[in-house]
């Protein structure tokens, strides 16, 4: 799922019946326009793709308070909810989300119980940690990546990649654990 839908899906959700401005408008205030390609194009386009795609359902159009055309109102569906929790949980657990699709799913990550939250990212963690290890793996002994020249510099970066993402991943998971965040299941 990209990231502009799993995007939309969060903010439907949240509103649990908006019109498509204030879906955009709540990516906007996200920054989600910068970092996940949100615009007004693409978020439009979500909503009618999830719409078809029976995630969401349309309402009868209300008047704009402004004076302008109705604006058409939606809600998620049944399957919405469950796409929209897949899709949030898959990027929260895997290593190699696109890092729009995984900014996205941090900046959703109340609408899990915490515990489930923190059991993701430990998955994460888990998938990070073999990863690099089976880079590491086909690596001889006392290997100096700067005489293996550009294919070193790619190991490298993979390496680097793994340790970064894993303390990131790391920090997330013990500020979740001292609290950080109101999470679905706790009280507002």
């Amino acid at each position: 799922m990209s990231a502009v839908r799993l995007l939309v899906l969060g903010a439907v959700r949240r509103r649990g019946r908006t019109h498509g401005y204030q879906v955009r408008a709540d990516l906007e205030s996200w920054g989600a326009h910068e970092w996940a390609r949100a615009t007004s194009g693409s978020v439009y386009h979500a909503l009618k793709a999830l719409t078809r795609n029976g995630l969401l359902v349309v309402h009868d159009s209300t008047p704009s308070a402004a004076g302008g055309p109705p604006r058409v109102e939606y809600e998620i569906t049944e399957a919405g909810d469950a796409e929209y929790l897949a899709s949030l949980r898959t990027a929260l657990a895997h290593r190699d989300p696109r890092l729009d699709v995984l900014a996205a799913a941090v900046g959703l990550i109340e609408d899990l119980p915490r515990a489930e939250a923190i059991g993701l990212l430990r998955d994460r963690a888990t998938e990070l940690a073999r990863w690099r290890a089976s880079i590491t793996a086909e690596l001889p002994s006392g290997t100096d990546l700067d005489t293996w020249g550009p294919v070193g510099a790619v190991v490298g970066l993979w390496l680097d990649t793994a340790d970064s993402r894993t303390a990131w991943t790391n920090g997330l998971i013990e500020r979740l654990e001292s609290g950080a965040f109101r999470m679905a299941d706790e009280s507002v």
